[in-house]
C-alpha cells in the first residue's frame, strides 16, 4: 500500500516535468517523447492494477491493462520515429484497437463503487464494449474507404478509434448524469474527456497534414490516462440506475449486431469477413446471458416461493398468511389447533407427527372454498382466511372437522385426532391483531369446552 501511494505523486510529478519540458524543448527527443511520456502510461497502468479493494477488481484490471497495452503500442510507435530499427506498424495499431474495448469495460464499472458484480453485469459490460465499438466502425467503414487508402483492415483500425472516443465519451456522459458527484466521477470523466480530446484532435491533425510529432497536445494522452487511474482510489456513489442501464444497452448492442449480421446476409461482400466476427461473438455473448438470466430467474423464483411456503406441507407459511391477512377486509379468519397431536408426537416420534401434518395438510385443503388461503402457523395450528358468509364459515368448520372423522394410517398404526377451531369475521371497527386475539380465544374456549369450533359475534 505504501508503495501504491507513492506511485500517484511521482506519476503526477513526471506528467509536470514532461509538460515544462516539452513547452521548454521543440524539438522531438528521445527523453522527453520516448522515455517520459511513456513512462507515465506505464505508471498509469500500474496504479490502477494496485488500486484500492474499494474498486470492483474486474473495472481495475480492464483499466489497467487497457493503458498497459496502450502504452505499449505507444513505445513501439515512438521507437519507430527515433530508429533505424522499424517495428510492424500492425502491432501498435492493434494494441491501440483493443485499449477501446478493455477500457469501454472497465469505465462501466469503474462508474459505480462495486467490489463484486454478478454474471448477468459482467457479460452486459462485455456485449456493450464489443457491439456498439465493432457496429459503429463496420458502418462507417464503406463510406471512409472511398476517403481513406490503404486495405480495409487498415481503414477499420482508423474508424475504430474516432468511434471508441466518441462510445467512451457517451458512456462518460450517461454514468455521470446517473451517478451523484464525486471525486472517482469527476476524475474519471475528465480523464476521458482529456484522452478522447487528445486522441480526436490527433486524428483530425493527421487527416490535414498538419500533426507534428512531439506536439504539447500529445500530453493530453497521458493526462487522461492518469486521471482515469487516479479515480479508482476514491470511492463512488452506487448508480441508481446502473443494472437497467447495462441491461439495455446490451440490448441495443445485440439489436446492432443482428442488424449487422442482417445487412450482411442480404448484401454479401458488403463487409469484409473479419468484420462480423465481433457481431457473431456479441450475439453468443447475447445467448449465455439469456441463459443465466433464466437460472436467476428461477431460482428467484423458487426462492419467493419458499419464502411463502411451509416447507413440511407445501401450504402458505405465517407470514404469507399475515400478508394475506392484512391485506383482507372482508369474510372471516379461523384458526384451528389438532388435539391429541401431542400424544401422537411423543408416542410414535417426530416422523411419525410430520407424517400426520402432511396428510391433515392435505385433507384440510380439500374442503376449502376455491377463494380460501390455509396456512401452516407453527407446530400443529393451521389458520384459513376465507371470503364466505357467516352460514356458509360454520359449514366450513364442520366440513374441516368431518375430515378428521375417520383415521390417519402412520407407521402401519390408526391414529385418531380432532380439531379445535375458533372463528372471527372482519368487521368495520375491528383492527388486525384485535381480530387474532378474538379467534386465538374462540380456539382455545373450543378446545376448554371440546364443542370443537367456537365463532366470535
Amino acid at each position: 500500500m505504501r508503495g501504491y501511494l507513492i506511485l500517484k505523486p511521482v506519476a503526477i510529478f513526471l506528467l509536470v516535468l514532461h509538460f515544462a519540458l516539452r513547452l521548454s524543448f521543440d524539438q522531438p527527443s528521445i527523453l522527453i517523447d520516448l522515455i517520459l511520456f511513456n513512462l507515465v502510461g506505464l505508471l498509469a497502468a500500474v496504479i490502477a492494477l494496485r488500486a484500492p479493494i474499494l474498486t470492483d477488481r474486474k473495472a481495475a484490471f480492464a483499466i489497467g491493462y487497457a493503458q498497459l497495452i496502450w502504452s505499449f503500442g505507444s513505445i513501439l510507435s515512438t521507437s519507430n520515429s527515433f530508429f533505424k530499427t522499424q517495428f510492424p506498424s500492425v502491432i501498435s495499431e492493434l494494441c491501440y484497437a483493443l485499449f477501446y474495448p478493455l477500457i469501454l469495460f472497465g469505465v462501466i464499472r469503474a462508474f459505480t463503487q462495486r467490489v463484486k458484480i454478478g454474471a448477468l453485469e459482467l457479460l452486459d459490460t462485455v456485449i456493450v464494449a464489443v457491439g456498439f465499438t465493432s457496429v459503429l466502425t463496420a458502418f462507417l467503414l464503406k463510406p471512409a474507404m472511398l476517403t481513406f487508402t490503404g486495405s480495409a483492415f487498415t481503414v477499420f483500425l482508423s474508424i475504430l478509434y474516432p468511434v471508441g472516443d466518441i462510445v467512451i465519451l457517451a458512456i462518460s456522459l450517461v454514468y455521470l448524469l446517473l451517478n451523484p458527484i464525486s471525486k472517482r466521477s469527476f476524475l474519471l470523466c475528465a480523464g476521458l474527456l482529456a484522452f478522447s480530446l487528445s486522441d480526436l484532435l490527433f486524428i483530425w491533425l493527421s487527416i490535414n497534414s498538419r500533426y507534428r510529432f512531439g506536439s504539447i497536445t500529445d500530453d493530453g494522452w497521458i493526462l487522461g490516462l492518469l486521471l482515469i487511474s487516479l479515480s479508482l482510489s476514491y470511492s463512488g456513489g452506487e448508480a441508481k440506475f446502473s443494472e437497467k442501464i447495462s441491461s439495455y444497452s446490451a440490448t441495443l448492442a445485440l439489436i446492432a449486431s443482428g442488424s449487422l449480421l442482417g445487412v450482411a446476409a442480404f448484401n454479401p461482400g458488403y463487409f469484409p469477413t473479419f468484420i462480423l466476427i465481433p457481431g457473431f461473438i456479441t450475439i453468443a455473448l447475447a445467448f449465455i446471458r439469456m441463459s443465466f438470466a433464466l437460472q436467476e430467474a428461477n431460482s428467484a423464483g423458487t426462492e419467493r416461493a419458499l419464502a411463502r411456503t411451509d416447507e413440511l406441507t407445501g401450504l402458505s407459511n405465517r407470514r404469507n398468511f399475515l400478508t394475506h391477512f392484512n391485506n383482507t377486509k372482508t369474510g372471516f379468519i379461523f384458526l384451528l389447533d389438532l388435539d391429541g397431536f401431542k400424544s401422537v408426537n411423543d408416542s410414535l416420534g417426530h416422523d411419525a407427527g410430520d407424517q400426520l401434518l402432511r396428510q391433515v395438510a392435505t385433507r384440510f385443503s380439500r374442503v376449502l372454498p376455491p377463494n380460501a388461503l390455509i396456512a401452516r402457523l407453527g407446530g400443529d395450528e393451521f389458520g384459513i382466511i376465507a371470503n364466505i358468509s357467516e352460514q356458509a364459515a360454520v359449514e366450513l368448520s364442520h366440513a374441516i372437522q368431518s375430515t378428521l372423522s375417520y383415521p390417519f394410517l402412520i407407521s402401519n398404526k390408526e391414529v385418531r385426532i380432532g380439531v379445535s377451531i375458533g372463528i372471527a369475521g372482519f368487521t368495520d371497527q375491528s383492527n388486525a391483531s384485535e381480530l387474532l386475539q378474538r379467534a386465538d380465544e374462540m380456539m382455545y374456549e373450543a378446545k376448554r369446552s371440546q364443542d370443537g369450533m367456537k365463532i366470535w359475534k
